[in-house]
Parts: structure tokens; C-alpha cells; sequence
């Protein structure tokens, strides 16, 4: 979305939606994790997120912005697993956003992607990835799921995705 259009949005009061996958993998019998990726400018830890895409789903735009920002594909749920919100620094102003996330189960991760050069990843326990993320509500969604025992979070991420 452009600046422009992002700021006449949040001019009127409405909703800015971009959507996020949350990468996640089985480690062992005991352990899930979650991917997180650098930002290209600040190089905090954030989701792979993006505009939701003409033609497609939510879902299916997280799981694209996936792909192009950490190199992986996999299972995505059709529905958010919760929201969180943030405020996107443009060249003159702050617009508040809303990111939609969904879970997507990754099945292949590249060596080589679309943006390697700009960007690292790491796989994380919930609780680390509270830790490194900024985002209040992203935190506190990490934060409840590192509550949960390992097998019961993975059975409830894959149906997610099922």
C-alpha cells in the first residue's frame, strides 16, 4: 500500500490491515518453535508480514510474504490466530496498523530467497520470541503460548493449519 493511501486511511479513521505468517515447527517430541526474521530497516525481530494481496486470501498473502522474507512454504490456517497492532514509521508520520497472523506449519525452508541479503532468521522457544519482539499484543500472544505444554500447542497449531 502507498504512503500516500496509508495516510489518508488513517485520516479517516480506518482500519489498516496487514497480515503476518507465524512460522512454527515441531523440534523433537518435546518442543515447538517459531521462526522470527530481522527487519530490513531497524533489524528488530518481527514476522514475515506484508499488504493482503488483490486476488487472494488473507492466509494466502501471509503465507507469500512468508516465502519471499524467510524463504519458507508450508501449511497456512485460513484463520487468524490473533492480532496484534503496531505503528508503521512513514517518511513524515506514524499510521497505526492491525496484523492479522496465521499460523503456517513449515514444510521447507531455502537457503537461497528473495530477500537473504537484508534479512536473518531464527528458530525460537515461545517464551525467547516474547523476548525479542517489540509489539505488546505480539508479545503477549508468544507469551500465552509458551503457557501452553509443547504437544497440546502443536496439536492445536496443526489443526489450525489442518
Amino acid at each position: 500500500m502507498k504512503e500516500k493511501k496509508i495516510k489518508a486511511r488513517a485520516r479517516k479513521g480506518k482500519q489498516i490491515v496487514q497480515v503476518a505468517a507465524l512460522p512454527f515447527r515441531r523440534s523433537g517430541a518435546d518442543r515447538v518453535e517459531f521462526m522470527l526474521l530481522t527487519s530490513r530497516g531497524t533489524r528488530r525481530f518481527v514476522l514475515p508480514k506484508g499488504w493482503p494481496m488483490k486476488g487472494m486470501s488473507e492466509a494466502e498473502s501471509a503465507a507469500i510474504e512468508a516465502e519471499e522474507e524467510a524463504g519458507i512454504q508450508g501449511q497456512v490456517a485460513k484463520r487468524p490466530i490473533g492480532r496484534y497492532r503496531y505503528w508503521k514509521r512513514l517518511r513524515t508520520v506514524f499510521a497505526p496498523i492491525t496484523v492479522a497472523v496465521f499460523p503456517l506449519l513449515v514444510e521447507k525452508e531455502r537457503d537461497k530467497w528473495n530477500e537473504m541479503r537484508s534479512r536473518n532468521r531464527a528458530w525460537l522457544s515461545a517464551q525467547d520470541a516474547a523476548l525479542l519482539v517489540d509489539e505488546p499484543d505480539l508479545i503477549q500472544l508468544f507469551r500465552e503460548m509458551a503457557d501452553f505444554e509443547p504437544d497440546i500447542l502443536a496439536a492445536a497449531l496443526e489443526a489450525a493449519v489442518a
